[in-house]
């Protein structure tokens, strides 16, 4: 598999899903506007959970609900993400592993990313995941030169510029959605937040 690209979008918003809920495990799904066939960029995602991640119903009930939207707004799920409650633990769970794959049926060329807990702080430099890919029935670590994160510097600065205001708390999850569904857990408001920060650097998101 080739390069894959990360957005701002898709990356600021899984960073922030990590900080708003700094002692658990958070997960959530990666999408894509692309067209099949040529290079991976995962444009956005989806928080899922922030507690009881290994639970099948939600995951499945959550899984069908993104489906239907990606298909109303011409997107795919592409991948998965997940943060574990242990800072120094970015090795995939169980759980990552079975969602994945779950995914991995649907999308030849489906991504696992992890989120580095351990690199998390607000001075990091490098962007703190670890990116798997699917080869001969098993996942295995991406070449860390083939996943691409343009204007990685002003991707950080909209992060941390999100998490000083306290603007990171817009953020809601499938979870908090089913404690209080009139939260929107497609994010648009962040998603507007997100594309005004950014726009001045980047000019695309």
């Amino acid at each position: 598999m080739g390069e894959v690209e990360l957005s701002c979008l898709a990356y600021v918003k899984m960073y922030l899903h990590s900080c708003l809920f700094p002692r658990c495990s958070v997960n959530g799904l990666l999408l894509s506007s692309s067209p099949v066939g040529g290079p991976l960029c995962v444009t956005d995602c989806v928080p899922l959970l922030h507690s009881h991640l290994p639970l099948a119903p939600i995951t499945q009930v959550a899984l069908t609900q993104v489906d239907v939207w990606c298909a109303q707004t011409q997107q795919r799920i592409v991948g998965y993400y997940q943060a574990n409650a242990c800072v120094s633990d970015s090795s995939p769970t169980p759980c990552a592993l079975k969602i994945a794959d779950k995914i991995a049926e649907q999308c030849s060329g489906a991504v696992l990313l992890m989120i580095d807990g351990a690199k998390m702080s607000q001075g990091y430099r490098v962007p703190p995941i670890v990116m798997y890919e699917r080869k001969d029935s098993r996942w295995t670590l991406k070449d860390k030169h083939m996943i691409m994160l343009r204007q990685w510097e002003e991707t950080r600065s909209v992060a941390n510029q999100l998490l000083d205001s306290g603007d990171h708390t817009l953020l809601v999850d499938f979870d908090s959605h089913l404690d209080d569904i009139t939260k929107d857990w497609t994010n648009q408001k962040l998603n507007a937040k997100i594309a005004e920060l950014a726009s001045p650097v980047n000019g695309n998101v």
